[in-house]
């Protein structure tokens, strides 16, 4: 007999929102969570005594409405310090650009930009936002009679097609170029070309000279137009909120459980057993963890399609982003800049491409660039009295180094550590404990195969319908009973929940039929 109806195994933002939408439908649902708190990646940790680091991210890009209002967030205490962090673009002469609002709705610099930059912003949030709608809905999948919503398909291309002739054959122009030209072709102040190539290739596997750079800007860009969150008591506040909207809900949460395999029968998942020998039995399977682990590893090889295999195996999951956190003596001074704002070190196009250059070859970049937060700028508890957590972004990082991981780890940490120096004169004095993450410490600490964040990369090759292979972008597997629910599917990961959210409308769809 099933010990419930549905299995989620990973109890990140995805697993979570999977979890609360299946339950508020009159499913039995059990989550298990391998660490000792949920959250996946949104896990924060004291990595020095009195700070505690963000965990991956520091920022939120948007909540899925969907998700937020679905789980009733506000309820269960997820509160904003502010919805809308302005970024600067640093500058070593300390003549830094600041766009406030979100992306840019307000800029305070590159004065000659200013009319281009609103007419490109205005063009590249109209095209995300013909784009946004496809990210609450599973992808449809390219055969006859599997379940394809032909008339919200329909809707959406007529959305699509509502821009224009003009506007429809833009987008159509830029989809698959890269962001470099864009920008070249718009704007002449290095800073903000620097700022915006910075941000369509974060979390990347590519520069800004990369084709289908400017897919990936349009992607983070339909995520709340670009506006960028800071929860209260940081991320980890986001997965907390959740957590407590699940147990409300009913759903049973198994922490410091990790799955050890699944239980097959007849071609069909029927359940799990965990790595203390206890097995769980459920019609419904969802697997809220990345694909490679999910069929390689706990399903097995040999309950599954030799190609298929291939395809999962052949799953580009490299990781080009590294996570530093300091503990620092006193705030920085980085020339001036608002320590409240979101802090940038990306000085032109050249400097975000040659970063990137160096881990092609499994190396360390000189000078790489990262965003910077400090969130003890912004509200007490992350740093005791009087001193100061700065968390980092920094890429490329790579994610399987020539030189070793040790060697790259320290490497990394020094060239972060001269950047920062570079623009904050004194703050390599002011460090009292440092930690570095790269992407193989990624990988071992979340479960990130290759240290990606997303699970698998965001590429055009492995998104909408081909994500993360195709013939699976609907959430389906090909084991009967069970289904995926993580960043490794369509949208891809942050910290919106829509993933999980779509499958859990996806399985409710099927049952039914």
């Amino acid at each position: 007999m099933p010990s419930c109806d549905v299995i989620i195994i990973g109890g990140g933002v995805n697993g979570l929102a999977c979890a609360v939408r299946l339950q508020m439908a009159g499913r039995r649902v059990v989550l298990l969570e391998s660490a000792a708190e949920v959250g996946g990646a949104m896990r924060g940790a004291e990595f020095a005594p009195g700070f505690r680091s963000p965990g991956l991210a520091h920022l939120s890009h948007g909540i899925d409405a969907r998700v937020a209002d679905g789980m009733d967030l506000d309820r269960h205490g997820l509160r904003y310090v502010t919805g809308a962090v302005a970024s600067t673009a640093l500058s070593v002469t300390g003549d830094h650009l600041v766009l406030g609002g979100a992306f840019g709705a307000q800029m305070h610099g590159a004065d000659a930009d200013r009319v281009a930059w609103a007419a490109l912003r205005a063009k590249l949030l109209a095209f995300a936002g013909v784009l946004a709608p496809f990210r609450a809905m599973a992808p449809p999948r390219l055969a006859r009679g599997v379940g394809n919503d032909h008339l919200r398909l329909a809707r959406l291309g007529l959305g699509v097609r509502a821009l224009g002739k003009t506007d429809f054959r833009e987008l159509l122009r830029m989809l698959l170029t890269n962001v470099a030209d864009v920008l070249d072709d718009e704007l002449t102040d290095d800073r903000l070309k620097g700022l915006v190539g910075f941000d369509a290739t974060l979390g990347a596997w590519l520069g800004p000279q990369s084709p289908n750079s400017v897919i990936l800007l349009l992607n983070r860009l339909s995520m709340a137009a670009g506006a960028l969150a800071l929860p209260a008591g940081g991320v980890g506040a986001v997965a907390d909120a959740m957590a407590d909207a699940a147990v409300a809900r009913g759903v049973v949460i198994r922490r410091g459980v990790p799955v050890a395999s699944m239980i097959v029968k007849s071609d069909q998942a029927v359940g799990v057993v965990c790595t203390d020998g206890t097995e769980l039995r459920a019609d419904v399977v969802v697997s809220a963890i990345n694909p490679k682990t999910t069929f390689l590893q706990l399903v097995g090889p040999r309950h599954l399609d030799t190609g298929f295999v291939r395809r999962i195996r052949d799953m580009k999951s490299r990781g080009a982003a590294a996570k530093l956190h300091l503990a620092l003596s006193r705030a920085p001074d980085f020339r001036g800049a608002d320590l409240a704002s979101r802090l940038v070190i990306a000085p032109s196009l050249r400097a975000v491409e040659n970063a990137f250059n160096a881990v092609k070859y499994g190396e360390v970049p000189a000078a790489p660039v990262m965003e910077i937060m400090l969130p003890s700028a912004h509200e007490a508890g992350h740093a005791p009295d009087g001193q100061h957590l700065l968390s980092a972004i920094v890429q490329f990082a790579p994610h399987d180094p020539r030189a070793g991981q040790d060697a790259a780890r320290g490497a990394m940490l020094e060239a972060a550590l001269a950047q920062l120096e570079a623009y904050a004169p004194g703050l390599r004095a002011t460090v009292l404990h440092s930690e570095m993450l790269m992407p193989y410490d990624i990988e071992a600490r979340y479960g990130m195969v290759g240290g990606n964040w997303h699970h698998g990369e965001l590429s055009v090759e492995q998104m909408f319908f081909l994500r993360p292979t195709p013939g699976i972008a609907q959430h389906e597997t090909p084991l009967s009973g069970l289904w995926l629910a993580g960043a490794g599917c369509h949208p891809g990961g942050g910290i919106s929940g829509t993933a999980g959210w779509n499958a859990a409308g996806r399985i409710m769809e099927q049952v039914r039929r």
